[in-house]
């Protein structure tokens, strides 16, 4: 695996390997599967043969722990998960799991430190069995040090072993930031096996005693704390209620388990200085196990806190490892702060999802959690997932979906806010989630949705009442042959007068390939971009039309056809400097192939995700002369046409045609082209007046609209006052 430039990673398998995964068969698809979406759920990626290899890139990975294998698909949808022979797996309790930190300020409380503390390996003997135990001691750590050190018992999961708090959790490096911040009490961290029949036994009788014969730690109650995720927190409860007193401190991550029966409420608050519970989001099965727990805890008269819902994860090792990092100051120590954690939610009431089958899907509640449901008609399935653009970047991972009765479900979240779409796989095959309503005219198996919020708010709907007006438009053209009737999409502007002394300038906006005239507005959400936007007074007034443009010879169609029909029909200026034209992939072709050939007849001119290289017969001179803007934009490196892209900039570049340059985030999909189109409608026909020009503004209209100095934006402004 390596690293293609910063946050973007490439993962890369031989294709042999695969093969003798699959015992000889020729894999269907190999995937990387891992925490990689939203609220660090487990999805599948695939990896696309390229010669001798399998590889798959992706990115930007927001920082964070990754956790993931590789599995080879046989076209029978049978698999296997294997090992890549150039990176070995290190995961002890999972022979075939890799792991991928990717550093960043938000992690830094995990990520590596200098002069950090030492990680050691203690045998001992439990239950007639030799076990090992990990042992974190701090850096400085004093094997003669007079004080001898307190100790905290972490546990492991179910099917975990002693090293998953250091591979998984990275609880090393959580305790050496906090102890290189003087946020943590100088102490000993031991990860046992928790794999017994009797822990608290275990611990008092077999790992304790191994623990103050090989270390300088304190035999105190008052200096032992305990904690543990999902089975280990029940353990840790089951301790607490088997020998109140013997261990002063407690932290219980998701537990599944509530107050053990016969529990001495009154002998654990005088034995514990602290008990604090953690839980992850809904996705989090201990969620309302959770909720009965504290209620338990309440009724029993149990003194204990609560750090409250984390809402980024759900039962993930991010959630545990933000757990250890709130709960490690807090042993050995007093401390003023027992409430929740910052952005933490209190849990009032159990979650519950609606029944099968009684609403639309996706549901998304009020935090972001999404919930795919399928009909019945996929009963009979083996491998069902849905597969969507929830993925950083807009790229498009594959979640496995369960089996509830004869319906499947996944939940995944919070999903950021924004415009989304997907498709149900069964069983290899793509199929539109019919109790979806929404639908997309040319991707027959895709279903949209929209996860509400600010971030989103240029790609939902306005108020009623207070967007522009799309019509479909017709028109005759010969441009393929003969005489048809074509048909167009046109947005107006809120208040669009027909009757208006200035006309409108037009902006004439393309799809790509594969797609047609009605995509820009079922997928690409253009027409609440324009809403959006010319509601902010962030848009001039003017006419937008979405044409389609398959099958034709488009600068003919557009230059002749499609141009004057819209001159006809609508109230629309016939200045070049009034006509801008854009489109994505295809489109931005059709746009550069127009540009290069009719520069006079535009005034700006957007590629999208397009490529191609200037002809012998392009005029540089009267391209900058004619274009008051001309944009080209692209994704990232996940965008196959990325290096198209850039060798079309350098084409440009070495040709001297005048243009702006503009790298986003994403693939070759929407999420790039919503973002190219919000970032440069904006910049069209500027409503600008001449003081902008002349109070300094000129310099923000230059970087914005293409102009290359104060005398371009004065002048501009001046034609414009005289219309």
């Amino acid at each position: 695996m390596t690293s293609p430039q910063e946050d973007y990673y490439t993962f890369t398998v031989p294709h042999s390997v695969a093969v003798a995964a699959l015992g000889g068969v020729t894999p269907n698809q190999v995937v990387v599967e891992g925490n990689f979406v939203a609220g660090w759920t487990v999805a599948q990626q695939n990896l696309a043969r390229s010669g001798a290899n399998w590889t798959y890139t992706t990115g930007p990975l927001k920082p964070g722990l990754y956790i993931y294998q590789y599995r080879a698909i046989a076209p029978d949808r049978s698999s296997v998960i294997f090992d890549n022979p150039a990176s070995p797996p290190e995961v002890t309790s999972d022979s075939h799991t890799y792991t991928l930190f990717v550093p960043g300020d938000s992690v830094a409380w995990m990520a590596d430190a200098e002069d950090g503390g030492t990680v050691d390996t203690l045998n001992y003997d439990s239950e007639g069995e030799q076990r090992t135990a990990s042992v974190w001691t701090p850096a400085g750590y004093d094997p003669d040090r007079a004080e001898p050190y307190p100790v905290l018992y972490l546990q492991h999961g179910e099917d975990g072993d002693a090293n998953d708090w250091v591979l998984l959790g990275r609880a090393p490096q959580i305790l050496d930031n906090l102890a290189a911040a003087g946020d943590l009490e100088p102490m000993v961290v031991v990860m046992g096996d928790g794999d017994v029949d009797d822990l608290t036994t275990s611990l008092l009788d077999d790992l304790g005693p191994a623990v103050q014969a090989s270390y300088n730690v304190s035999s105190q109650p008052g200096d032992r704390a305990i904690a543990g995720v999902g089975l280990g927190a029940d353990q840790v409860l089951q301790v607490l209620a088997d020998a109140p007193g013997a261990f002063s401190w407690a932290g219980v991550f998701s537990s599944l388990s509530g107050l053990p029966a016969g529990a001495d409420a009154a002998a654990i608050n005088d034995g514990t200085d602290l008990l604090r519970v953690y839980v992850g989001n809904t996705n989090d099965p201990a969620y309302n196990p959770t909720y009965q727990l504290l209620q338990d805890l309440d009724q029993a008269g149990v003194d204990h806190q609560f750090d409250g819902v984390n809402p980024g994860s759900g039962a993930a090792w991010r959630t545990w490892q933000e757990a250890l990092h709130d709960l490690a100051p807090r042993l050995f120590r007093d401390v003023g702060d027992t409430g929740r954690s910052e952005g933490h939610r209190a849990l009032t009431e159990p979650h519950e999802l609606p029944a099968p089958g009684t609403t639309p899907t996706p549901w998304i509640d009020e935090h972001g959690m999404v919930t795919f449901e399928t009909t019945t008609e996929f009963a009979d399935a083996t491998d069902v997932t849905v597969w969507g653009n929830f993925n950083p970047g807009g790229s498009w991972p594959r979640v496995p979906m369960e089996k509830v009765g004869d319906r499947w479900r996944v939940t995944i979240g919070p999903v950021d806010p924004w415009f989304y779409y997907y498709r149900i796989m069964v069983d290899g095959v793509g199929f539109k989630d019919t109790s979806n309503p929404g639908s997309m005219t040319t991707e027959t198996t895709w279903s949209p949705f929209l996860v509400p919020g600010e971030a989103a708010r240029l790609v939902s709907d306005v108020p009623e009442g207070e967007g522009g007006d799309l019509e479909a438009f017709t028109f005759a053209s010969s441009a393929a042959g003969g005489t048809a009737q074509r048909t167009a999409l046109v947005w107006t502007p809120p208040g669009y007068d027909p009757d208006r002394a200035q006309p409108y300038p037009v902006f004439f906006l393309q799809h790509g390939g594969g797609q047609s005239y009605t995509d820009w507005t079922e997928v690409g959400r253009a027409r609440q971009i324009l809403d959006n936007h010319h509601r902010d007074n962030n848009l001039a007034d003017m006419v937008v039309v979405m044409a389609n443009g398959n099958g034709v010879n488009f600068p003919n169609e557009l230059r002749n056809f499609l141009r004057p029909a819209i001159q006809d029909a609508y109230n629309v200026s016939e200045r070049p400097e009034d006509y801008a034209l854009a489109g994505l992939s295809l489109g931005a072709g059709q746009t550069f192939s127009t540009i290069m050939a009719f520069p006079q007849e535009f005034g700006y001119a957007g590629m999208f995700s397009g490529f191609g290289t200037v002809p012998a017969s392009a005029d540089p001179d009267l391209i900058n002369e004619s274009l008051r803007l001309f944009y080209v934009g692209t994704g990232d490196i996940t965008d196959f046409t990325f290096n198209a892209t850039m060798s079309l900039r350098n084409s440009l570049l070495n040709s001297g045609i005048d243009h702006e340059f503009y790298i986003g985030i994403g693939p070759h999909g929407w999420d790039t082209w919503q973002r190219n189109l919000i970032d440069f409608a904006p910049r069209l026909f500027s409503p600008w007046t001449m003081d902008d020009c002349m109070n300094g503004g000129w310099r923000d209209f230059l970087a914005g609209h293409g102009f290359r100095n104060q005398g371009e934006c004065v002048a501009y402004v001046a034609t414009k006052q005289e219309d």
